[in-house]
């Protein structure tokens, strides 16, 4: 084990989103990377303590009236304050099971991350529309995308 965490916190209120969730991190699991411990953690249960210990983050979501969910918003109000100064610079991805364009919740995301000073490494994943069943391959890539990144000193 090198000591790398990915942190994935995902807001999953429907087996659709739990899915998508299971997917990511089937996908950070994959046996293709080594090294990298992946966590879990519903928005509600996570907190300061997980964020400093990763090195990464994996955010998800779903669109709830134009905006991210409320635990996930929720997780961020705890998080803000304790992690602002000891974050800079945190890697994240972000995934968006939108049923409208998914555009208000990523400009939320966004919002908060800048404030962090979090950078994105890769352009978020907007899942829009009645859920398709390869939604949940992409997130499988997005997860193997940052485990992999993590695992090779790119973040």
């Amino acid at each position: 084990m090198t000591g790398k965490r990915l942190l994935v916190v995902a807001h999953c209120p429907s087996p659709n989103t739990q899915a998508l969730r299971d997917a990511v991190v089937r996908g950070a699991r994959s046996d293709e990377v080594e090294g990298v411990e992946v966590v879990a953690v519903a928005p509600l249960d996570a907190g300061p303590d997980d964020v400093l210990a990763a090195q990464a983050v994996i955010l998800g979501t779903p669109e709830n009236l134009g905006y991210m969910s409320g635990a996930l918003k929720d997780f961020f109000d705890r998080v803000y304050y304790p992690c602002l100064e000891r974050t800079q610079g945190m890697p994240y991805a972000l995934y968006v099971r939108a049923g409208h364009d998914g555009t208000g919740t990523r400009r939320a995301v966004e919002t908060i991350t800048t404030g962090l000073r979090w950078r994105a490494v890769q352009e978020p994943l907007i899942l829009r529309g009645a859920f398709r069943d390869d939604f949940v391959p992409r997130c499988e890539e997005l997860g193997l995308a940052m485990a992999a990144g993590l695992e090779a000193g790119i973040f």
